[in-house]
């Protein structure tokens, strides 16, 4: 408590400048909370089809309003709305940024609906325009999903009127699976259609000997498969058109035989997939106690992978791994920001413990330090909570093997209930 005084003194009340203080002097580690939680409310999740997770704070004045039935379908319910409303960006009209509302009146002022109208006419019917626009970005403009004679904000209401506590829609965040990745484009029906495309028959039947006609009676009849059936096959597996197709028929057109069939004869494999993208894969989330909330996407090179137990497995355990490091910012040391290194370099250089040391020694001193600090902020860096002896690195590279696809942890947000904004760990794309 005296160094924090001290420190607070020392820099003239700011904040961010005694933490520094604090660290200089080695009286604080970086995984330390800044500040102790300062609201009630809960963190929620929902998952659509392992492709669109959401994540939401809400809050309100006590634990006992916050661990009701009441609450908790109110922050469910807003978890839901979040991940049907694909065009929300923000929570309400005044969070969106000036350079988009100018970029959005700059749009509207040149539609040529609107030249003939007189200067202040348009300049109204602009002004309308945008505030429908940037509306349709918030998310407590929407109508509610469950009752579309609401919008969000006016049922936020009612339910404040409900329990008599004052509720607030905190932050959200929403991701797509594989979102911004490019995906190979490929007519899958077109191809299988022309492949499956039936041969015109001779009309001329050659003879053929007795014998080999009686052996083909006695062959299993051959299944019709549809294309749309080998299509799915495919997608699912990634094995050949000729394959699926015959995997089918050997399987009397059960899917789920015939992707097994596919794994035995090793023309499933992913190993003849390395060079594909890992745009698929699924997002989870992990809740511990309704206070600190997860959401994480890790890719992989097929949807078949993707949806298996051993993958959904992996990213489960990475979720609960990201809740249990409160100090992980990033997916790996290289996703840390060049200014972050610096500071901490500057930070580092400035203890007093390396004042009496000679600048060379100072220097690897410093270095060994950083790259342990890095370490401690990178996901990837981590023991496994699991088992200890294996790094998250690791575990993946295991999976990989396992699984015979190539792997990526793409991004993590984790939310502690009542911290700022500013403060939400954020992990960026590997």
């Amino acid at each position: 408590m005296m160094d924090c005084k001290k420190a607070l003194l020392e820099t003239g009340g700011d904040i961010v400048k005694a933490q520094e203080f604090l660290r200089k002097k080695g009286l604080a580690s970086a995984d330390k909370k800044a500040s102790r939680v300062t609201a009630e409310g809960r963190i929620g999740s929902y998952i659509h089809d392992s492709r669109i997770g959401v994540l939401v704070e809400v809050n309100c004045e006590t634990d006992f309003v916050s661990r009701g039935d009441i609450f908790k379908e109110l922050v469910d319910d807003l978890a839901m709305q979040v991940a049907a409303s694909s065009q929300v960006q923000y929570l309400v009209p005044e969070d969106v940024p000036e350079e988009i509302v100018n970029k959005e009146r700059e749009i509207e002022m040149q539609k040529e609906d609107l030249l003939s109208k007189p200067e202040q006419i348009r300049s109204k019917i602009v002004e309308g325009r945008i505030r429908k626009r940037l509306e349709e970005l918030a998310l407590l403009e929407q109508p509610y999903i469950k009752n579309d004679k609401l919008v969000v904000k006016d049922w936020v209401k009612q339910t404040i009127a409900t329990i008599g506590e004052n509720i607030k829609v905190k932050r959200f965040v929403r991701f797509n699976l594989g979102e911004g990745l490019e995906k190979k484009s490929q007519d899958f029906a077109a191809e299988v259609a022309a492949q499956t495309a039936a041969k015109p028959v001779s009309t001329v039947r050659k003879e053929q000997p007795a014998s080999l006609e009686a052996k083909e009676t006695d062959q299993k009849p051959a299944v019709a498969v549809s294309a749309a059936l080998v299509k799915q096959l495919r997608e699912e597996t990634g094995a050949g058109m000729m394959d699926c197709k015959k995997a089918l028929s050997e399987t009397g057109g059960d899917l789920e035989k015939a992707q097994e069939y596919l794994r035995m004869k090793g023309l499933s494999t992913a190993d003849k997939k390395s060079s594909r993208l890992a745009a698929e894969g699924r997002i989870g989330s992990y809740i511990h106690d309704s206070r600190i909330g997860v959401l994480i996407e890790v890719n992989c090179e097929t949807d078949f992978v993707g949806r298996s137990e051993k993958f959904k497995e992996l990213v489960d355990d990475l979720a609960m791994q990201v809740v249990a490091c409160p100090q992980v910012q990033f997916v790996s040391i290289e996703d840390i920001p060049e200014s972050t290194v610096s500071k901490e370099k500057e930070l580092e250089m400035q203890r007093e413990d390396l004042a009496s040391k000679p600048e060379n020694i100072r220097e690897k001193i410093v270095e060994g330090r950083v790259s342990k600090r890095l370490g401690e902020l990178a996901l990837l860096e981590q023991p496994y909570i699991k088992d200890d002896s294996v790094l998250i690195k690791d575990l993946v590279k295991q999976t990989v093997a396992a699984i015979g696809e190539n792997i990526k942890v793409r991004r993590f947000v984790r939310f502690t209930l009542g911290e700022t904004v500013e403060d939400t760990k954020t992990g960026t794309e590997a």
